[in-house]
């Protein structure tokens, strides 16, 4: 089969674009308003994008709010520009999934979720501390993407990672060994999967 995404007609019960382009790794960032309040939310739409300087994104593709205003993570990113990227685990799938509700901005969405904000060492915004892996953030730019329909904010956020926290019980002979992380993965609908395997290959000389 093949369908025109703009025509939005797949003739599917969901749409399937979600499950194709997969596994897709979740940034869950936190940042801080100018009030101070922390915020905490899940991005399926994230990768790391650079090496050298390590540079990571996440699509902040969602509804404003009733008053026309940026989803919080966006533009706590924009305002104060800084943001933390916590890697949710397997252990951790439940709270994360916790910090996708739609909470008012004046609400501590890591508290809330009943998580342990740890101070972060290059920025403001707190780490999960319950999360062995967290990326300090500094805010480089937003691209404007297009937008369908236009009630809908569409960008993507570019962070410079300026910190990293690896905990030493997700290390084996210096290495980040995936059978100890086991981060999760979004895949299509309310599918996710966890990495608990993983195989080397190396590329020709």
């Amino acid at each position: 089969m093949h369908y025109d995404p703009d025509a939005a007609d797949h003739g599917l019960p969901r749409n399937p674009f979600k499950s194709l382009v997969v596994p897709r790794p979740i940034g869950w960032i936190s940042s801080l308003s100018r009030a101070g309040v922390v915020n905490l939310a899940p991005y399926s739409f994230f990768n790391a994008v650079a090496e050298e300087p390590p540079m990571v994104m996440f699509a902040a593709g969602d509804r404003r709010d009733s008053n026309g205003a940026l989803k919080d993570s966006r533009r706590n990113a924009e305002e104060t520009g800084e943001f933390v990227v916590n890697i949710a685990t397997s252990e951790l799938r439940e709270k994360m999934s916790a910090t996708s509700a739609s909470l008012p901005p004046e609400v501590d969405e890591m508290a809330a979720a009943s998580l342990t904000p740890a101070p972060s060492v290059v920025v403001k915004p707190p780490r999960v501390k319950e999360s062995p892996v967290n990326l300090e953030c500094r805010w480089w730019k937003t691209i404007e993407l297009p937008t369908t329909p236009p009630a809908r904010s569409n960008a993507i956020v570019i962070g410079r990672v300026v910190r990293i926290h690896i905990a030493e019980e997700i290390l084996t002979d210096g290495m980040v060994d995936m059978a100890k992380f086991h981060p999760i993965a979004r895949l299509g609908y309310w599918q996710y999967t966890v990495v608990d395997n993983d195989f080397w290959m190396r590329p020709p000389p």
